[in-house]
């Protein structure tokens, strides 16, 4: 089993920035891609930010490009989202994401290892 602990979420003024992490721990797989998601209250859910093991390769939803990073740290079994230029409309859930492959985790769809979520609020 692996578990998934995300932290550093809060409440930010628009334009600020914010740091998320999410250290994994348990039986991992020998390599895999870990992801970020965010649902917002009364919409779906969506994928934010994908990285592969080795970290060459990432993904970002259109939303976020430009504004977000994601990053990791293998050494730690730990992903980072730094968001900065905070919007309001990126308030939401963020949930980290764990699995073998980085389509997996950018689709969500199938994906085996959740975390429990962090909120992120953004005021105008």
């Amino acid at each position: 089993q692996v578990q998934l602990a995300e932290s550093g979420g809060g409440l930010v003024q628009a334009g600020g920035s914010l740091r998320l992490s999410c250290a994994a721990s348990g039986r991992t797989y020998s390599s895999y891609a870990m992801g970020w998601f965010r649902q917002a209250p009364g919409k779906e859910r969506e994928s934010v930010a994908a990285i592969t093991w080795t970290g060459g390769t990432t993904y970002y939803a259109d939303s976020v490009k430009g504004r977000f990073t994601i990053s990791r740290d293998n050494a730690k079994n730990t992903v980072y989202l730094q968001m900065n230029s905070l919007k309001p409309e990126d308030t939401a859930v963020y949930y980290c994401a764990l699995d073998r492959t980085l389509s997996t985790v950018v689709a969500g769809t199938g994906v085996v290892y959740w975390g429990q979520g962090t909120q992120v609020t953004v005021s105008s």
